[in-house]
């Protein structure tokens, strides 16, 4: 019986809790680069899923290139030694975009309605940028070690029946997502430039007073949003694959997470992301298994246990997301200040 319930265990490891923590991960960072661009400029910027799908192309063609000179990282994906390349370019991108776009309506102090709508436009033209100069197809460029640890060692090592597999992209993306979230919390907690930001989001009027350089955070938020944005965006490439369309389709769990955990709050896009991760995760899982493992061989169930296929998936992120606007609008911790 013990030997059922390590299984199971071990099952539930594999198949739920590893991928919704990379998952988790992914959705956090780029709920990240969505909160800030939120507490600093007070609007919801559509273009979010594209600027990490661009992000993500110029990484991986640094990545290419790399490869093509006989660089890698060994055991590790040469994507990573690419990544600021890849940052580089999202910054000049969204700086460009800020400049040409939406400084323009700050000077004019539109509405938060009028930037949402122009997001839509630099979205659908960061869209095309990005077909246009990879292609509409899926792109794979992980290479190194692909597990930490595979089924089979674990199934040897263990005795069970159940193998854990942890890939090298998953137990990246949880580090890199704790480092980078704690240099984040640092930065907006400890430095100058982030207690201005923070100030900023808190009373726009009382920072100007204070002698804040309104240009200087809206720049710094930007270039914050574009690093966060092509780390999650190659991340969840290395993790699944990049196709410029899916970005498109993630924005809606991101934006999700965001909402979830209260706009404009950081440890609520955090906490956003693991909730919408780990909703989608569960249940589109088929517990089938899962449960033959617990009960008695006459019990074993002759369905999937599986509440919704892996094709609704993103519907759990709309259903969670109508939930919390209808119950809680501010979020689980009310944000709208860095």
């Amino acid at each position: 019986m013990m030997e059922n319930i390590l299984n199971a265990l071990v099952l539930l490891a594999n198949f739920l809790v590893v991928p919704g923590l990379a998952y988790g991960s992914q959705l956090a960072l780029g709920a990240l680069g969505v909160t800030l661009i939120y507490g600093i400029l007070r609007f919801s910027n559509f273009a979010h899923g594209e600027t990490m799908a661009f992000g993500t192309m110029a990484a991986i063609l640094a990545t290419w290139w790399f490869q093509s000179l006989g660089i890698s990282l060994g055991p590790l994906p040469t994507a990573l030694l690419a990544l600021p390349v890849g940052i580089l370019a999202a910054m000049v991108l969204v700086l460009t975009t800020d400049r040409l776009v939406y400084r323009f309506y700050r000077k004019q102090k539109s509405s938060p309605v009028i930037f949402l709508i122009a997001s839509l436009g630099v979205m659908f033209f960061y869209n095309g940028l990005v077909r246009f100069v990879i292609g509409p197809n899926d792109q794979i460029f992980t290479d190194g070690s692909r597990f930490i640890v595979t089924a089979r060692e674990f199934k040897k090592y263990t005795g069970l029946n159940e193998g854990l597999a942890i890939k090298t992209t998953q137990g990246i993306t949880v580090v890199a997502a704790v480092v980078i979230v704690a240099a984040l919390f640092w930065f907006l907690n400890k430095t100058r430039s982030g207690k201005s930001m923070r100030a900023y989001s808190d009373n726009e009027d009382l920072a100007l007073l204070s002698g804040i350089n309104p240009d200087r955070v809206v720049m710094i938020a930007w270039l914050l949003t574009a690093a966060l944005a092509t780390i999650a965006g190659t991340l969840y490439g290395l993790d699944k694959s990049f196709k410029p369309f899916t970005y498109l389709q993630i924005l809606l769990p991101i934006f999700a997470s965001a909402i979830v955990g209260g706009l404009g709050s950081p440890i609520g896009a955090i906490a956003g992301g693991f909730v919408i991760a780990f909703s989608e995760v569960t249940v589109t899982f088929a517990f089938k298994k899962f449960v033959t493992y617990l009960v008695p061989e006459a019990w074993a169930p002759d369905t999937l246990l599986q509440l919704l296929s892996t094709d609704y998936k993103f519907a759990v992120s709309f259903a969670i997301l109508v939930v919390v606007l209808l119950v809680k609008p501010t979020g689980l911790f009310s944000g709208k200040s860095l």
